[in-house]
């Protein structure tokens, strides 16, 4: 499991004290992502991470996500493959689960046009 610990800023806001439901689509997405790479990395005994990318993402907007509070996501592969990586994502907010989200990641090869482009 990879856990990350977020503060939301005054940009991110969608109304007085509510995160923008587009931020919590892109925290879990980009975190999800991450995991799917440190996972595929260590399990093919390599020492950097493939370069993975979004090819299936539902998410789920369970409770509105307060601006004024240190956010924790998490994520954990559910199931994968040499190539790809099913993982599923929370957000919670002072202990309560606000979004959460099952997405697919893909290892891509070179000649991809995300191909190590971080």
């Amino acid at each position: 499991m990879c856990v990350c610990r977020w503060m939301p800023q005054p940009h991110h806001l969608a109304f007085p004290g509510i995160l923008n439901g587009g931020i919590c689509g892109a925290l879990l997405d980009c975190h999800s992502n991450w995991t799917a790479a440190w996972h595929l990395m260590r399990k093919a005994g390599v020492e950097s991470p493939p370069c993975t990318v979004t090819a299936e993402f539902a998410v789920k907007l369970r409770r509105p996500t307060p601006m004024d509070l240190e956010l924790v996501v998490r994520a954990e592969v559910a199931f994968s493959e040499p190539d790809r990586a099913i993982v599923e994502a929370t957000i919670e907010a002072n202990g309560k689960l606000t979004a959460s989200c099952r997405g697919v990641f893909v290892a891509v090869k070179e000649g991809h046009p995300a191909f190590h482009r971080w």
